[in-house]
């Protein structure tokens, strides 16, 4: 809670509780959120600090088993366990099955392996090298490292979610973009720019590979960041709905980033 630490003269108090009242809006923002225009292509940019609100992963209802699929089947499950929804978003690429592609980890819990196979990048996104792991780790820092990197580490994860392409790696674009590419997508990406500040991004037009990458280590300031997905990608966002890709080209989500309103 905030509150004054000294007692002021009369006269100063209007100012002091104008200061006091910003002071706790920015401390509220724990989630915040800025629409970008980046190289003539506007973004949704969401800044989440881990340390004040919580950001974990979603795959399938505990009380079901059966898979969330979607953000607001998982704000409604929030809202009858008395949990706002403050951000939600679609956490990688999955496969035919609507399982993870790639690593899962949810509190703690490895559901689904990390994927090292090196496919055809025809077939798919992922494919793409290097990809790479978002990973939340138990003292509460996050980080975006490459497949390999992150296997190398041996370091285990509380949250952690597989996908790829990277778009940045060590602050250099992925040698796979290419500036004048024509495939356009809808395209949503995370980064930790610094151990409790996650950024994720989502273009609300199509974008390039190149253009996007661009946005997360030039104007985000990233060293590292990871692509989540292209078309169906939508940000939601508590009292301003949904950014990204168009309603009718969303399909259902295997693993969904989400933070809740602490109750504390």
């Amino acid at each position: 809670m905030c509150a004054p630490t000294r007692r002021l003269p009369f006269y100063l108090l209007p100012l002091a509780i104008l200061g006091f009242l910003a002071g706790c809006t920015r401390q509220a923002q724990a989630v915040d959120s800025n629409d970008i225009v980046f190289d003539s292509q506007s973004f949704k940019v969401v800044t989440v600090d881990i340390a004040r609100e919580p950001l974990a992963l979603f795959w399938k209802n505990p009380d079901s088993g059966e898979p969330f699929g979607t953000i607001e089947t998982l704000r409604q499950w929030g809202m009858a366990k008395n949990r706002k929804l403050l951000f939600a978003a679609n956490a990688g690429i999955y496969d035919r099955q609507f399982s993870p592609l790639g690593l899962y980890v949810e509190n703690g819990k490895a559901q689904v392996p990390l994927n090292l196979a090196r496919g055809n990048p025809a077939s798919g996104n992922f494919s793409l090298q290097p990809n790479g792991v978002f990973a939340i780790y138990p003292d509460g820092r996050a980080a975006v490292r490459s497949s390999t990197d992150f296997k190398a580490d041996g370091k285990p994860a509380q949250w952690a979610t597989q996908s790829g392409p990277m778009l940045v790696i060590d602050g250099q674009l992925n040698n796979q973009f290419v500036d004048d590419s024509s495939s356009m997508k809808w395209r949503s990406g995370v980064c930790a720019r610094t151990p409790h500040e996650v950024v994720f991004a989502v273009s609300t037009a199509p974008v390039n590979f190149h253009t996007f990458a661009r946005l997360f280590r030039d104007q985000i300031g990233c060293r590292d960041a990871l692509y989540l997905d292209g078309t169906i990608s939508q940000f939601y966002l508590d009292g301003a709905g949904y950014a990204g890709a168009p309603t009718f080209m969303v399909k259902p989500y295997a693993g969904i980033f989400a933070v809740f309103a602490n109750d504390e």
